[in-house]
């Protein structure tokens, strides 16, 4: 099997004949190598399987749908509802029926046909100067599109998953065309053409190119750790903006079963690893995310960051706006 015990890059992966393997337990990933090393250490040390992953830039769904029933793979792991949805509706994972995971995840945090599972949040939050912006100042994601942040917000590309997300839930909300008005409102209060990371945006606002931006939470927790970078995370506060009449857009990381799964039994040991307390408590404090776990907490660190009242949309909802989000972004060409 063309897999080794580290992490490898996509191109170095070729479809192979599906075998099962007592010991061991494949995974194509979307989760940057650092962030999910210490779970599968865990797993492995807890119970003895060995943990194969692919890390994936992109094309994990055709990569699965060229491979068949000949994939290798036993689980997906990715960020972002619209690509766990995405692969459920390409046909490439399976319904898991665990009442471990139905007891460790709450409802929200899960597919209604158990064909994906969310193993930690994130919230969309906006960094913000504090030497050039009061926390009060920034209240509603609505309001950026007031002109008071012209030539003032940096952020990057429209067309990414956590851009969509949160126009999906705008959409949700307020409907596809005061969704493209806020878009358009938006681009132009923007300093610069949407580029770069949500770490990149931080680095402006340290700069001086920009006085706020949209990222994840979780990109402080990281930026606090790279020491070249503490310096810019540094300069900015971490607030909570929410859609006006309801709570702070999240999005989820989450895992599926494979449609080919040729071990299974390991695949579902690790899914219900990942949403036991322990691998819970794991990414709380290694990754700097929200778990889903009702009994688990968040790092001191991340407590640290202040509380919000999570949106109440259903993720399957934002998942269904996501084409009508591409399209909005695409006709007021945010990117342009």
């Amino acid at each position: 099997m063309l897999f080794s015990r580290t992490l490898l890059a996509a191109t170095a992966l070729t479809a192979v004949t599906a075998t099962a393997k007592a010991d061991e337990v494949n995974l194509y990933s979307y989760r940057q190598p650092e962030l999910i090393q210490p779970l599968l250490d865990a797993f492995t040390e807890e119970t003895g399987i060995k943990t194969n992953v692919a890390f994936l830039n992109k094309g994990m769904v055709e990569r699965l749908l060229a491979e068949g029933d000949r994939s290798p793979a036993d689980v997906i792991l990715t960020v972002d509802i619209s690509r766990l949805a995405g692969a459920v509706e390409a046909g490439v994972t399976q319904p898991l029926e665990s009442d471990v995971l139905t007891a460790n995840i709450p409802a929200e945090f899960r597919d209604p046909d158990n064909q994906w599972f969310g193993v930690t949040t994130r919230a969309r939050i906006v960094y913000a100067s504090k030497d050039r912006v009061s926390p009060e100042d920034v209240t509603t994601y609505e309001d950026l599109a007031d002109p008071k942040w012209k030539g003032r917000i940096c952020t990057r590309s429209g067309t990414h998953a956590y851009t969509l997300a949160l126009v999906s839930a705008m959409i949700e909300h307020h409907g596809a065309e005061a969704t493209k008005t806020w878009l358009e409102g938006v681009k132009a209060n923007l300093a610069r053409k949407p580029q770069g990371n949500d770490r990149a945006q931080v680095k402006a606002i340290w700069a001086g190119e920009c006085d706020i931006s949209l990222g994840n939470t979780y990109y402080m927790g990281k930026m606090l750790e790279d020491e070249e970078q503490q310096e810019w995370a540094n300069s900015v506060n971490v607030l909570f903006p929410v859609f006006e009449g309801a709570g702070t857009h999240v999005n989820v990381s989450g895992v599926a079963l494979t449609k080919s799964a040729p071990n299974r039994d390991n695949a579902v040991k690790l899914i219900e690893f990942l949403a036991s307390p322990k691998a819970q408590e794991i990414y709380a404090e290694a990754n700097y995310e929200y778990p889903v776990g009702p009994e688990t907490q968040p790092s001191e660190i991340v407590a640290g960051w202040g509380s919000f009242d999570a949106d109440g949309v259903n993720m399957m909802d934002l998942a269904a706006h996501r084409a009508e989000a591409l399209k909005l972004v695409e006709e007021v060409d945010f990117d342009g």
